[in-house]
């Protein structure tokens, strides 16, 4: 197997691509999107991915690797598309669908498919199968699928995708063990085998996990506030225990994975998910939550026109990614409800929506600041730093850099 089409060049698909190639591998990279398919030939890499603009060069340069809109025939076919969701909090499998119609007319007998995107239970079998199996070739005896998710976090890619272990779920053994041999060219961790819909419930079981222990730290953070208690001691001292590991609170989860993922899983059994259901229902409540301590601390300054510096509105520390960001949620909350809102972010370059501060001036003449995100370079700063520039010194620290 030495050609590789890989679709959707997003966060995961662009840098398995490339890594790829760096194996031996002929990869052909597509996206619909042909303004991305042209900055990627001319080598206009715009991805704040640290270590990826020189990667993809260095791809492009060795003619192992090209973009392009459309397919092409290969040995292997890798799916890597957004599985957003819908307005009925259900898996919109559109793009996936749109991908594997897409590969029909270049697929050929002992062809490997492999789908990496976050699908719920049931989909690579009761799915994507049929659709493959459209170009008249018979998945398990002409064609091979397997399901094999992505385990990566953003800022930390390319270190991730070739260190972390690796859940492969075949259609049959044969098509694990086939895929098992394209990932043993370049990730590092082990790998495990097993069946498809197996293998995207474990996916879905590992951030589902996570917001599950996020809403604990997070529901614990509102009976702390009611107690006036500091929840950063309570959480740093508990952890003490050798049997006890409580992740920190903060304004809500954000980003593709955690505060999307649980409902995959909700929309397969919804009468089994109460705990997850109840986990999304307290993490979706920081927003408004945070929004609220604010309204109450400016009640007591008791001034017109209050204003406010919200330190961060990417949905994580050190990336530029806002998607599903508790952060933007509250600035914009805040803005709806008719505050003076001043905004600094380093790692977004230009936002339509509002203007941006520079970390030296937000805070000047500011009432409140509130750090939303745990950027490197926040973290930096001692608050007294923030306090002597402002008019109040009111501060909220979502993420317990300067509580703790």
């Amino acid at each position: 197997m030495k050609k590789i089409c890989v679709i959707g060049l997003g966060y995961i698909g662009l840098p398995t691509a490339c890594i790829l190639s760096s194996k031996g591998f002929k990869v052909i990279g597509v996206d619909i999107n042909s303004e991305v398919v042209k900055r990627l030939n001319s080598k206009d890499i715009e991805n704040p991915e640290p270590g990826l603009a020189k990667f993809v060069k260095s791809a492009i340069n060795s003619g192992d690797f090209k973009a392009q809109t459309i397919p092409k025939e290969a040995d292997v076919f890798i799916i890597c598309v957004p599985t957003p969701l819908t307005d009925e909090k259900k898996a919109d499998l559109t793009y996936v669908k749109s991908a594997a119609k897409s590969i029909l007319p270049y697929l050929r007998k002992d062809n490997l498919i492999i789908l990496e995107s976050t699908v719920p239970p049931g989909t690579t079998e009761g799915i994507l199968k049929h659709i493959l199996e459209k170009s008249g070739l018979k998945i398990g005896n002409e064609l091979y699928l397997d399901y094999c998710p992505e385990r990566v976090i953003p800022g930390n890619i390319l270190k991730e995708i070739v260190e972390n272990d690796r859940i492969i779920g075949g259609i049959t053994q044969e098509s694990a063990e086939l895929a098992k041999e394209v990932y043993q060219s370049f990730v590092k961790g082990k790998i495990y085998l097993t069946n498809a819909t197996t293998a995207e419930m474990i996916k879905l079981t590992e951030n589902s996990f996570r917001d599950v222990n996020i809403a604990f730290a997070n529901e614990l953070s509102k009976i702390c506030d009611q107690l006036n208690l500091n929840v950063w001691e309570v959480i740093k001292l508990a952890n003490k225990h050798p049997r006890v590991n409580i992740l920190k609170p903060g304004p809500g989860v954000g980003g593709h994975c955690i505060a999307v993922d649980p409902f995959f899983i909700i929309e397969k059994a919804p009468g089994e998910t109460k705990l997850i259901k109840t986990a999304r229902s307290v993490n979706n409540s920081m927003p408004d939550y945070i929004v609220k301590k604010v309204e109450t601390a400016l009640k007591e300054i008791k001034i017109d026109n209050p204003v406010i510096a919200c330190l961060g509105m990417t949905y994580k520390a050190n990336v530029d990614d806002i998607r599903e960001s508790p952060a933007l949620k509250i600035i914009r909350k805040l803005k709806e409800k008719g505050y003076l809102v001043r905004v600094c972010d380093p790692y977004i370059k230009d936002f339509s929506e509002f203007p941006l501060f520079p970390l030296k001036e937000v805070a000047k003449g500011a009432d409140c600041l509130i750090l939303l995100v745990d950027h490197k370079e926040f973290v930096e700063i001692e608050p007294d730093e923030f306090l002597k520039e402002m008019r109040h010194k009111i501060i909220i620290d979502t993420r317990g850099v300067w509580e703790s």
